[in-house]
């Protein structure tokens, strides 16, 4: 499995695969002055996930060491690598708080870390900060990263031409699309740069001019 640089920055790097028959996006970002390093989504493909991670040690130029996996949040399709990795690497596993206890009921993983709205999960003075995004589960996060362009990673929250899945409940996507509205859309620019937890990555200028028919078509 070759990863893809995405993100040359001067203080780190952004990597992703695909894993798995769903699709599965991994991204990894490396602290360039530490090695540090954080995972986001452990989906599946241990083996896979490995190699990656030595990508960013390439691209650090020095030993490395995952600190963090953050899991946006806990459908079984993300998280089937979680343990294995964490095991071997000894990294920390977060989540959103109100998906905690499905990850320790699906994978047996209870979560070092609990994530809310508002957090800010670091690697070496590369903070990523904590976005909840209720709706396609309780407990999903997105995080964002940088400036100009900032780099949000949207799990199953945000994909080009709509929200993540909500079971055709308009409760949940009411929620959803109020959250992904008010804390994406009204916050950040054009410029930002949607990576999601599936498939093409894609900007909020891209997306933004269908907000009203994403609205009108409950979904």
């Amino acid at each position: 499995m070759v990863s893809e640089l995405l993100v040359a920055h001067p203080t780190y790097t952004v990597r992703r695969i695909f894993v798995s028959s769903m699709n599965n996006a991994v991204y990894l970002v490396t602290a360039r002055r530490s090695g540090e390093q954080l995972l986001i989504d452990a989906a599946a493909d241990a083996a896979s996930i490995s190699a990656l991670l030595h990508d960013g040690e390439q691209d650090a130029g020095r030993t490395t060491r995952l600190g963090t996996i953050v899991t946006t949040h806990a459908h079984w399709d993300h998280t089937r690598a979680t343990a294995e990795i964490a095991n071997k690497t000894g990294a920390r596993v977060a989540i959103g708080r109100a998906d905690a206890a499905q990850l320790t009921a699906e994978r047996s993983v209870d979560a070092d870390v609990l994530l809310d709205d508002g957090d800010r999960v670091s690697i070496d003075g590369v903070a990523l900060e904590v976005i909840a995004l209720r709706g396609h589960t309780p407990g999903s996060v997105a995080l964002a990263l940088g400036e100009e362009p900032t780099l949000l990673f949207t799990g199953d929250s945000l994909f080009p031409g709509g929200v993540g899945n909500t079971g055709d409940d308009p409760v949940r996507f009411n929620q959803l699309f109020t959250d992904v509205t008010s804390r994406l859309f009204d916050r950040f620019p054009d410029s930002t740069r949607v990576f999601p937890g599936h498939g093409d990555p894609t900007t909020l200028g891209a997306e933004r001019p269908a907000l009203p028919e994403w609205r009108a078509r409950g979904w």
